[in-house]
């Protein structure tokens, strides 16, 4: 049976949304292979042995139990934001040769920077970038009047990089602006301003199985609050209807282009992307992909997986058994 470190944790405010995906991951692998939890903090990498932390050796990757040195065939990355998903456990895995079922270090690093990875989306022409630009923390006093001849009113105040909307704010007075883009300063050094689109919000499972890329069910995320802001995805208030009510033409569309975003990024594993369907134009935005999307019951790819009549087992089982096919 071979051996997988589960790992999960990490540095932000989406901690404890990574151990919560991590029990899902967990409760369906245990007995496939022998699953260890490797919990990532500020403080140490660890595994909780009944209470007890024992630490990792980072030299190597290892965990010593009972004076029996433990080494792992696979990686199984379920750390939201960083480390883990901006492409830094990802080149440490590289450098020691130990396989892991996200992209690698280079895409995870462009896809979590929402400023490169709009750049580089909106070159490929497959799909519509909303009008933005950024600032940095480090840059001084902020210039409101120079954002606003850039991006007009609404628009979206986000960290350029992080996740789960921590620190993201939708600002339709020009007065309120400073104010919040520091508050985004708070989670990240740079900040992005992005003209809002009015529409519907949509978002695509995409994943590798059998060597082909495949789009998952699309789900319409419909949110209680103003946005799908931290207390719509994780406090439940918000719907995400499986699958999206809407025709096979805009299906498609949302699938296909998914399914080529995937490709030319390179991705690999399971990612999810998320759009916004303009209201009065009909066209696609592209607003973000997640490279380590959320594995909980109540998360949307588990939810497209279930609408597919698969048991997210199956997802898991077979991007270990990818995953594994790369070590032999």
């Amino acid at each position: 049976m071979k051996t997988i470190a589960l790992v999960c944790g990490g540095y932000t405010g989406e901690y404890e949304i990574s151990l919560q995906s991590a029990e899902q991951v967990y409760e369906k692998l245990k007995d496939i292979y022998n699953v260890y939890k490797i919990i990532i903090d500020k403080q140490s990498w660890y595994y909780d042995n009944d209470g007890k932390k024992v630490d990792i050796d980072k030299t190597d990757f290892t965990l010593t139990l009972n004076n029996v040195k433990i080494h792992f065939d696979a990686a199984f990355i379920i750390v939201h934001g960083t480390p883990g998903e901006n492409g830094l456990l990802q080149g440490y895995f590289d450098m020691l040769g130990i396989p892991y079922n996200t992209c690698g270090a280079l895409a995870s690093a462009v896809t979590f920077d929402k400023v490169i990875c709009n750049a580089v989306v909106k070159q490929m022409g497959i799909v519509n970038v909303a009008n933005n630009t950024y600032v940095y923390q480090d840059e001084g006093k902020i210039d409101t009047d120079s954002i606003l001849s850039k991006v007009k009113l609404p628009v979206f105040v986000k960290p350029s990089q992080g996740g789960s909307s921590l620190g993201t704010f939708k600002v339709t007075d020009s007065g309120d602006l400073e104010e919040k883009i520091n508050k985004a300063f708070e989670v990240h050094g740079k900040v992005i301003i992005e003209e809002y689109i009015k529409g519907r919000e949509f978002s695509c499972g995409v994943m590798t199985a059998d060597n082909k890329i495949t789009a998952l069910p699309v789900a319409e995320i419909c949110p209680k609050t103003d946005f799908f802001d931290w207390q719509a995805k994780y406090k439940g208030l918000s719907d995400e209807i499986v699958p999206a009510p809407i025709d096979t033409q805009t299906t498609r569309l949302i699938q296909t282009t998914s399914e080529k975003i995937y490709k030319n990024l390179n991705c690999k594993g399971v990612c999810r992307v998320d759009y916004i369907l303009e209201e009065e134009t009909g066209k696609l935005f592209f607003l973000e992909i997640n490279t380590t999307p959320g594995q909980s019951k109540e998360s949307i790819v588990p939810k497209q997986i279930r609408c597919m009549g698969k048991d997210v087992k199956w997802l898991y089982e077979i991007q270990m058994e990818a995953v594994l096919q790369q070590k032999r």
